[in-house]
């Protein structure tokens, strides 16, 4: 029942609403609770992503600032939707 459990929840990625959390794969952070917190964390992720060259900052960052921003923008929402739709039928064995 515990590796049951630790696999389903490897597998999850995304925001978790009821607990006001960011969760990816087995970890997750929690968000603030309010929508100009959540927004202001959001768009200094992209940014600081955007600058990726330089030292310390990253690349990785964008996805997980957009990720972030899916939680209040519908545009990103959308964006969010449709790449997890992609991967669960690109993840789906033929046949």
């Amino acid at each position: 029942m515990g590796k049951e459990k630790r696999r389903r929840r490897a597998g999850r990625f995304g925001i978790d609403h009821v607990n006001h959390r960011l969760v990816l794969g087995s970890f997750s952070i929690g968000m603030p609770r309010s929508r100009i917190g959540r927004m202001a964390i959001g768009m200094a992720l992209v940014f600081c992503g955007l600058l990726g060259f330089l030292p310390i900052l990253g690349f990785w960052m964008v996805p997980l600032g957009l990720l972030v921003l899916s939680h209040d923008l519908s545009i990103a929402r959308r964006l969010r939707r449709r790449l997890a739709v992609w991967w669960h039928r690109r993840r789906k064995p033929a046949g």
